[in-house]
């Protein structure tokens, strides 16, 4: 689920635990870290404040950090000090944050690793152990079931791999120790990754006091996300939601809250719209060139996309504003239309390859053939 600070950083990247029964384990494979933006995303470019690069001591940074977050969300500074006496810097989390980014793969690469037919059947099987639920929520913000339960699928593998760490300790470590290259070139990025994970904790402090959450047991990601959802904490108190009308907001165990949530985020960062489609196939004209847009806003109505060149390979109601998407194979490029819908998939994770897997997940868990990879 997705927060917003600084949009390099910002979107959901979580891990914790559901209770009830789970389906038929699918495949485990590792969401896509979502606090760091995927070498093939877009980001937007937005105009970020200066940031001092001077060093700080650690026991400054954190006396800094207890003074500012008791001052800003109204909680005893004595509590944030106790409590952070309990956190843990881990080196696997630095570790992890430290790796070398990966080759971009391509899109017939990148989508076996999350549409399998073991992620399917167990899309089918957690949809109908659930409908009731999901379908409440789908009439209720228009957010189809199978695109909420592709998100579970793709983030935890529908609860069954929510994360191994404390959230306490993962976000401590990243806020105090994030690693540093000692690249000059990367100093300032790193910088404001560090600020970014150092607002969550604070983020983690408030969000603890307003679910009455002990946060000291709370476990997720390396990066600090929860849930089957993976919510950062500052997502997790802008967009969940009370599915079940308990006066809590859980997005470990409660399963209405789970994806009233997910819907929610849709809605409110992606702006999904009802019925609306998420993407199409097109074609691309001979003697056109490939149009890649900055991001992936639908920006572009589609008689401007005719003469580039694009057409799309299936019905598309007129008016409808898109935004074309190329994805490479190894047997040469794929091109589609994206709608808002597609956008809103975006928001959770800023990856033109992520927003795509999931809904052709939940196409496939909805019963309809994919086009091939």
């Amino acid at each position: 689920m997705i927060r917003s600070a600084l949009v390099c950083l910002t979107l959901v990247c979580l891990g914790a635990c559901a209770t009830q029964a789970q389906p038929p384990r699918a495949a485990t494979t590792p969401a896509p870290d979502k606090s760091a933006v995927p070498s093939e995303a877009k980001p937007e470019t937005v105009a970020l404040p200066p940031v001092d690069l001077t060093p700080v001591p650690f026991e400054t940074a954190r006396a800094n950090f207890v003074r500012d977050t008791a001052a800003k969300y109204g909680i005893d500074p004595q509590q944030i000090d106790a409590v952070l006496a309990q956190a843990q810097f881990r080196d696997p989390i630095i570790a992890a944050m430290s790796r070398p980014a990966e080759r971009v793969k391509p899109w017939n690469e990148y989508r076996p690793m999350f549409i399998t037919q073991a992620r399917i059947d167990g899309g089918r099987a957690f949809l109908e152990q659930h409908r009731a639920e999901l379908s409440r929520v789908e009439a209720a913000t228009g957010v189809p079931a199978q695109v909420i339960v592709a998100i579970i699928g793709v983030e935890t593998s529908y609860g069954a791999n929510t994360g191994k760490y404390r959230v306490l300790d993962a976000l401590y470590t990243l806020a105090f120790r994030y690693p540093r290259s000692g690249d000059p070139a990367k100093l300032e990025r790193e910088v404001r990754r560090e600020l970014f994970f150092r607002d969550e904790l604070g983020q983690l402090f408030a969000l603890g006091k307003e679910e009455n959450l002990d946060i000291t047991t709370l476990i997720g990601s390396y990066a600090g996300a929860m849930g089957m959802g993976q919510f950062m904490p500052s997502s997790y108190r802008q967009f969940a939601v009370d599915g079940n009308g308990d006066g809590h907001r859980d997005l470990f165990n409660t399963y209405e809250d789970v994806f009233a949530s997910i819907a929610n985020y849709f809605v409110g960062k992606g702006g999904w719209v009802r019925g609306g489609q998420v993407a199409v196939p097109a074609t691309l004209a001979p003697g056109h060139a490939e149009f890649n847009p900055d991001d992936w806003t639908p920006t572009y109505p589609l008689a401007d996309l005719a003469r580039r060149g694009y057409h799309a390979s299936a019905p598309v109601k007129a008016g409808t504003l898109a935004t074309p998407i190329t994805l490479n194979t190894d047997a040469g490029p794929q091109y589609w239309l994206g709608f808002q819908n597609y956008y809103a998939i975006t928001r959770y994770n800023i990856s033109k390859m992520y927003a795509m897997a999931v809904f052709q997940l939940s196409e496939a868990i909805a019963g309809k053939e994919l086009p091939p990879a």
